[in-house]
């Protein structure tokens, strides 16, 4: 019997997306590389634990969670979190930025100044400019000041995101037209804290780099894993956690943040055989398999 394997997320690296895996093993991912694993025949997802330690209990966590944390370990991992408003005294410097998804789909938000362009690449940005740098708290108080005068989110569902991605505009210029416009109203805002710098307008463009242009558009997402199950296609783009994977029946979207918690081996097929929701399926209908 083939070795299981636990995938323990995607992260974006200066080459592109690369799968991580306990023990630390990496996959580097490369357009038109084939993507094909299945779970283990009577495997059970379990929680894969918090803040680096293990889950006390092991306990089973459902398919359909992009957490993969049973009760216990996510709220220990949310409450060591920036955005639990929990590390007030942190010193490092943040960034206030403002990030587009598509067309009328753009949220603030603040992330480590060290962490450069990470977190706009792992939230699957399309584009991006920073607003300014200072403290963590002036950055915090700056990025509500902003939510409510420019009514944008500091958080977009990863659904809507990629609902989006088959409608963004052919050129640059165009997918920055919203943040040019926001970030001329964001400066001018009088009330920023004095701590915090505003930046110039520098629109960072991801389309290249996710391998958007020119991909069909998606058909469908999977939903979840299911023991016995298989993943299998070719990978045309990537978005923050997403692969978008060409298949038999069309380009179908893996959030690999479902890949968590499962025990995972080499796979076979040639095509998918887990549970796949296409987009344009009408609510209650039941999810088939693909």
């Amino acid at each position: 019997m083939a070795q299981a394997w636990k995938c323990s997320g995607l992260r974006w690296s200066a080459d592109g997306p690369v799968l991580l895996w306990d023990g630390g093993r990496r996959t580097a991912l490369t357009w038109g590389k084939r993507v094909a694993f299945a779970v283990a025949e009577g495997g059970v997802r379990t929680c894969v634990g918090a803040r680096g330690h293990p889950c006390p209990t092991g306990a089973a966590v459902p398919a359909r969670s992009t957490g993969a944390r049973c009760e216990e370990c996510a709220r220990l991992d949310r409450a060591h979190s920036v955005a639990a408003d929990t590390l007030a005294d942190d010193p490092r410097p943040y960034h206030v930025y403002l990030a587009w998804f598509g067309p009328g789909m753009v949220k603030v938000g603040i992330t480590a100044e060290e962490r450069g362009s990470a977190r706009l690449l792992e939230q699957g940005a399309v584009c991006f400019s920073w607003l300014g740098v200072g403290p963590l708290m002036a950055a915090r108080r700056t990025e509500e000041l902003l939510r409510a005068a420019l009514r944008v989110p500091d958080r977009i569902p990863y659904a809507e995101k990629r609902a989006v991605r088959a409608a963004l505009p052919e050129g640059a210029a165009d997918r920055a037209a919203e943040i040019t416009a926001l970030h001329a109203r964001a400066v001018a805002l009088p009330a920023w804290p004095e701590s915090l710098a505003r930046e110039p307008l520098r629109v960072v463009d991801h389309v290249d780099a996710f391998g958007l242009a020119g991909v069909p558009a998606a058909v469908g997402e999977v939903s979840g894993l299911v023991a016995g199950g298989a993943v299998s296609g070719g990978l045309v783009a990537a978005a923050g956690p997403d692969l978008h994977l060409a298949t038999g029946g069309g380009v179908v979207v893996l959030d690999t943040r479902l890949m968590t918690g499962w025990g995972l081996v080499p796979a076979a097929g040639a095509e998918p055989t887990v549970p796949v929701r296409a987009f344009r399926e009408a609510a209650g209908v039941q999810d088939g398999l693909f």
